[in-house]
């Protein structure tokens, strides 16, 4: 016995195609032998066939009744009925042709197009605005804070698409060292839709995508294949519970934060560019349409957003990367299309 686990310890150490072909060779020309030995063949298993990757839709595919009943009492789940669903509203804004002709958005109207037809498919009014200069922008968020919908709606979806720069959206008056910027704040939208000023969206998804710049600078470096990132920051000790937690005191005002239930999509990570093709609009909006179409039915508004991402990867396109900012929502949120 000793010997044979020997000789079975000894084919092992030869490693396994090694081991392999020992095995099937002795198996051929001492078959006693392989026996007593108690070999088997370790013949490698026949590759499995890679998948096909995921065709996208054309157009949006609905989600199932059975489905939406399955995450209707899921307290993780902000709550969605057809009623809600009816009353959803969006807004659409979209700034192609500038005073400096120079800055118009050539393809940024299929963007429109492609953003609002995909919008209305979600069930959303959408409330379209082209071509505002910053104070205009700035109207517009205000006039949709006071919607007549957004009592009954479950969520508002607002997308701006324009030129920008970090924190920073152009409006179409926007020059050059121009006395007077035309410039909206991204801050603005948060303030104008948060639990202060809209407190009919009081605890409703708010999803943001901005189209826009963040900067000039390329989103990208060079490096060499056999290059190794490592962080050499110290680490911080573990979380601590803050300086007299136990002796809180429960008042009798409800208090919510002002910023809340948000996730905003921007088509680039920070002081980077984001691009568009002339013929076919920004790659942001032509991935969110056909990721959207494809995911919606099952997916919630977080994943919809990484695969956008992955679509950049998969594209090769790693001169821009978009990024998800200033996500306060603590439960997940289902379009649930076509309910």
């Amino acid at each position: 016995m000793a010997d044979k686990e020997l000789a079975r310890v000894r084919l092992k150490r030869k490693g396994d195609e090694a081991c392999r072909k020992m095995i099937d060779h002795l198996q051929q020309r001492d078959p006693n032998l392989y026996k007593e030995l108690g070999l088997t063949s370790t013949q490698p298993a026949p590759p499995v066939p890679a998948q096909d990757p995921v065709e996208c839709s054309a157009t949006l595919i609905p989600t199932t009744e059975a489905f939406w009943r399955a995450k209707e009492n899921d307290k993780s789940i902000y709550p969605v009925t057809k009623n809600n669903i009816r009353s959803r509203v969006a807004l659409l804004i979209t700034n192609i042709k500038f005073t400096n002709e120079e800055l118009n958005r050539s393809g940024a109207e299929k963007d429109e197009v492609n953003t609002e037809k995909l919008l209305t498919a979600l069930g959303y009014e959408v409330v379209k605005h082209t071509n505002l200069t910053a104070e205009d922008i700035d109207k517009a968020l205000v006039d949709f804070s006071k919607h007549p919908k957004l009592k009954e709606t479950d969520s508002v979806v607002v997308v701006i698409m324009s030129h920008g720069k970090l924190g920073l959206v152009l409006g179409v008056n926007w020059q050059q060292g121009g006395e007077k910027p035309d410039e909206f704040p991204v801050n603005n939208i948060y303030k104008h839709l948060g639990s202060q000023e809209c407190p009919a969206l009081l605890n409703k998804p708010k999803i943001i995508i901005i189209q826009a710049c963040r900067g000039d600078e390329k989103g990208y470096v060079l490096i060499s294949s056999d290059s190794a990132v490592v962080c050499d920051e110290v680490p911080k000790p573990g979380p601590t519970a803050p300086a007299g937690v136990d002796n809180l005191d429960e008042d009798s005002l409800q208090c919510v934060h002002k910023e809340k239930d948000f996730i905003a999509f921007l088509s680039c990570t920070p002081d980077t560019v984001s691009y568009r093709r002339r013929d076919h609009g920004s790659f942001l909006i032509q991935f969110i349409v056909e990721v959207f179409n494809t995911f919606a039915h099952k997916d919630d508004i977080d994943e919809l957003f990484r695969k956008v991402m992955q679509r950049f990867e998969d594209f090769s396109l790693r001169k821009q990367m978009p990024t998800k900012d200033r996500c306060t929502l603590p439960k997940r949120f289902y379009f649930f299309p076509g309910l």
